[in-house]
């Protein structure tokens, strides 16, 4: 029984609960990423570059010629698929310095509340009373 007990702690802690919402959280921005180079990034650096479609770009391992991408992986051909990597590099670019950007600003939020003057302690209320005490006893 202790163990089901110890184990519902772990579980309930909050770096556990955590751990999950930013796991959540960081699958959601890798879609959000893919999709930004994916749809936004890509196309323009394509076009700049006649037109290609970097998923589209591979190489038959058999040596046959093939119309298109589809067309060799309907035939079975073995593939590189290149343009994929491409890509793949792109995201991870991508996503590398969207995260270094929160992480700078995060720090730059820690240093900017690390610099603040610490707020005057506030005296007890005893200590306080004491201080009226002994003026009072000074009259």
């Amino acid at each position: 029984m202790g163990l089901l007990k110890e184990f519902k702690t772990f579980a309930v802690k909050g770096n556990v609960v955590d751990l999950a919402v930013a796991l959540i959280i960081g699958a959601e921005f890798g879609k959000i990423i893919s999709s930004l180079v994916k749809d936004v990034i890509m196309p323009p650096i394509g076009q700049l570059l006649n037109g290609i479609n970097f998923t589209s770009l591979y190489v038959a391992l058999d040596g046959k010629s093939y119309e298109s991408l589809s067309a060799a992986q309907e035939a079975g051909a073995p593939l590189l698929l290149y343009g994929n990597f491409i890509q793949a590099i792109v995201n991870f670019t991508v996503i590398a310095f969207s995260v270094f950007l929160i992480i700078r600003s995060i720090n730059s939020m820690k240093k900017k509340e690390e610099e603040k003057p610490a707020a005057p302690a506030v005296t007890p209320e005893d200590i306080q009373l004491l201080r009226e005490i002994r003026d009072s006893l000074k009259k």
